[in-house]
């Protein structure tokens, strides 16, 4: 199996965030170059430029700083892969995600090109999920939405599939503390499932519902 352009182009970006570099260099493709633009346009990164070494081209990012009062500080940039070569992920228009409320996006690979869900959704086409973006403020807590529902399946490796109330199928595994607590999650328990905003397929199990009448 080949390399998974994206993939590498989305870990370099990270690491670079987290390391507070103010550059990261990536090879220049096609379709590295459409995600960076999306980048640039939508202010998670602050430039590019082009740059040639030994007959090879390279694209130089450089990363988004912001300031307050108290100094400099820089947003934390998360991407996460999505589709990857040996799993595809694709959507229609109406059932792409939306990332912390609009806030971050979603870029994917369509018979139009490469653009956000915003513009996918306004041109009414779907396509190939190829990440999510999003930044976060260093301080700023990951909201997440606590739903009830009832696990159907236990599956390996501690996995649940549940189903919300909403009729929501969704992967779930069981929380730290109820691990140490001994607690037994079986096929038709009620569970409280805590789920984060910018992935809404799995989640973690945080408390089991008491069935009425248990004593």
């Amino acid at each position: 199996m080949g390399r998974d352009t994206i993939a590498d182009i989305i870990t370099s970006i990270r690491n670079a965030d987290m390391d507070r570099k103010v550059t990261v260099r990536i090879a220049s493709t096609n379709i590295t170059e459409n995600i960076v633009k999306i980048l640039l346009r939508e202010g998670f990164i602050e430039n590019v430029r082009k740059h040639q070494e030994s007959n090879k081209y390279f694209l130089v990012l450089t990363l988004r700083h912001r300031r307050n009062r108290k100094g400099a500080y820089r947003t934390i940039l998360n991407l996460k892969r999505i589709s990857r070569p040996g799993l595809r992920i694709y959507s229609n228009y109406q059932r792409i995600p939306r990332i912390l409320g609009g806030m971050g996006i979603v870029i994917l690979s369509t018979s139009r090109g490469i653009m956000t869900d915003r513009e996918a959704r306004l041109e009414r086409i779907g396509g190939e999920i190829l990440c999510y973006i999003w930044g976060v403020l260093p301080g700023m807590k990951e909201q997440k939405w606590i739903h009830e529902g009832l696990i159907t399946e236990s599956l390996p490796n501690g996995m649940f599939r549940v189903r919300l109330d909403n009729e929501n199928m969704i992967l779930g595994y069981v929380s730290g503390k109820i691990r140490r607590s001994f607690i037994r999650i079986l096929p038709g328990d009620r569970v409280k499932i805590e789920v984060s905003r910018y992935d809404s397929t799995k989640g973690r199990i945080i408390y089991r519902i008491r069935k009425q009448g248990f004593e």
